[in-house]
């Protein structure tokens, strides 16, 4: 075993959540002499299988994730300005839609309440005269935009703003302070300034940690380096709760899988400017009376006959002149153990067509002939209430930073800020208890847990 070296702190993993927090810990805090290790290049486990989507939108119980979501959007829109936006930061939104008049009041009783959290401010779009008028987002600028959502309730109404979408859709929730952006450029440009601060990436992998008298001493890694540390940081995404093992801490996290794919659109059937598209109702595919019969005589397809569930959404990707979509819908979110590369469903991109056809009814026309599609994806590490886990742990200079799930990009900036001032000793907002992992400990929270609401997800 080589020893002798030594670092202030060692980070575990340098995917966005751990190159934001030394981002931070070497930027607003001056600390020095910050190691980042992973055995695979930065940002290439997960963090660039994102859809790269933002948003403030979030349901309760309480405002934390809405808090945390604001303050997240805040910081990424100061590095879009100090960078010259090098990220592409767009503000085009999130479109939800339902065909489905019960869902409609659901999505309204919803909105209410996010706006209440801190969401911004609800405004209604029925047709009536007196109501304001609705401002379409500009698809390549981040400010000066909308802040809350715009609720449209009627056929007439939807249709005279985003005439692609179905006949069916009954109600349209256009939440405003969201978008996407490129989540590796983000990520690199906040490695390159924390690589000026001095924090160094160290290619291998982590293969045990010391504790001694409940404390952090050291870590050791496959290459037989030992690295003496007081301060650790478990940032190791899909292997989150194998990390925590090695100090004898268990992690309450799962793990799913989930896949994108991606079609050139070539018939331009979802326009350039177009937000992120959310169908928020179950449906079953549309097949053909053909279709449906021979799927119904094969024990492995006639899942494919069943009810899907809500969610499956698409949004433009690329510039002005490109005709890329991409298309995702998780309908087997079923725990498992993280493999890579992981297992892809060549099935996939047909699926999740038919389904988008429901809310894009133009898709129809790929349906007989499918663009060759791209497939990829990552792993959801999560918690049971899909909510984060960062903070400090009850080995004395260990941290956690993880359970992401899903909403790592949009998150990664609040989230490592957020362990950086627990790490340097620097006030904490007043929602840093809810993303502990003591939070389990609290009567009163796993009380809460057994009766908690919708999770988020997407």
């Amino acid at each position: 075993m080589k020893a002798g070296n030594s670092a202030n702190i060692v980070i575990c993993g340098a995917g966005v959540a751990g190159i934001s927090t030394a981002y931070f810990l070497a930027t607003h805090y001056g600390i020095t002499d910050i190691t980042l290790v992973d055995e695979r290049d930065p940002l290439s486990l997960t963090s660039d299988k994102s859809t790269e989507c933002y948003r403030n939108w979030w349901p309760g119980p309480g405002d934390a994730m809405v808090a945390l979501m604001n303050h997240s959007i805040d910081l990424m829109e100061e590095l879009a300005h100090e960078s010259g936006n090098i990220f592409h930061l767009n503000r085009r939104g999130y479109l939800y839609l339902t065909a489905d008049p019960d869902r409609a009041l659901k999505l309204q009783a919803e909105a209410v309440d996010i706006s209440r959290l801190g969401g911004g401010p609800l405004r209604m779009h029925t047709g009536n005269p007196e109501e304001a008028d609705y401002l379409s987002a500009d698809p390549y600028n981040f400010t000066d935009q909308p802040q809350g959502a715009d609720l449209f309730l009627g056929r007439e109404q939807i249709h005279q703003h985003f005439p692609y979408i179905s006949q069916k859709a009954i109600a349209a929730l256009h939440v405003r302070r969201a978008g996407w952006l490129s989540a590796q450029q983000l990520g690199m440009y906040m490695l390159e300034r924390a690589r000026a601060q001095g924090v160094r990436f160290l290619h291998s992998r982590l293969q045990r940690a010391t504790v001694q008298g409940g404390k952090v001493k050291a870590v050791h890694l496959a290459d037989g380096q030992q690295i003496d540390t007081p301060c650790f940081i478990n940032a190791a995404g899909p292997f989150l709760g194998q990390v925590g093992r090695m100090m004898e801490v268990e992690i309450p996290v799962f793990s799913e899988l989930h896949l994108k794919a991606s079609i050139n659109d070539h018939m331009g059937v979802v326009p350039r400017q177009a937000p992120l598209l959310i169908w928020t109702d179950p449906q079953t595919l549309p097949w053909t009376d053909e279709e449906r019969s021979i799927l119904a005589e094969d024990a492995e397809t006639r899942w494919m006959l069943t009810e899907f569930p809500a969610g499956v959404h698409a949004r433009p990707e690329g510039g002005k002149d490109s005709p890329v979509v991409l298309m995702l819908w998780e309908y087997h979110a079923t725990p498992l153990e993280p493999t890579f590369p992981p297992p892809l469903d060549p099935q996939y991109p047909e699926i999740v067509l038919r389904g988008l056809s429901t809310m894009l009814p133009g898709l129809e026309t790929y349906l007989r002939k499918t663009p060759r599609p791209v497939l990829d994806g990552g792993y959801y590490t999560k918690t049971y209430e899909n909510r984060p886990l960062i903070g400090p742990l009850s080995v004395g200079g260990a941290y956690l930073i993880g359970a992401l799930s899903g909403f790592g990009i949009m998150a990664c900036c609040g989230a490592g800020e957020l362990l950086a001032r627990h790490i340097a000793g620097d006030s904490l907002p007043y929602y840093a208890p809810h993303f502990n992992l003591n939070r389990y400990q609290d009567y009163e929270y796993l009380h809460l847990l057994k009766n908690w609401g919708p999770s988020g997800q997407l």
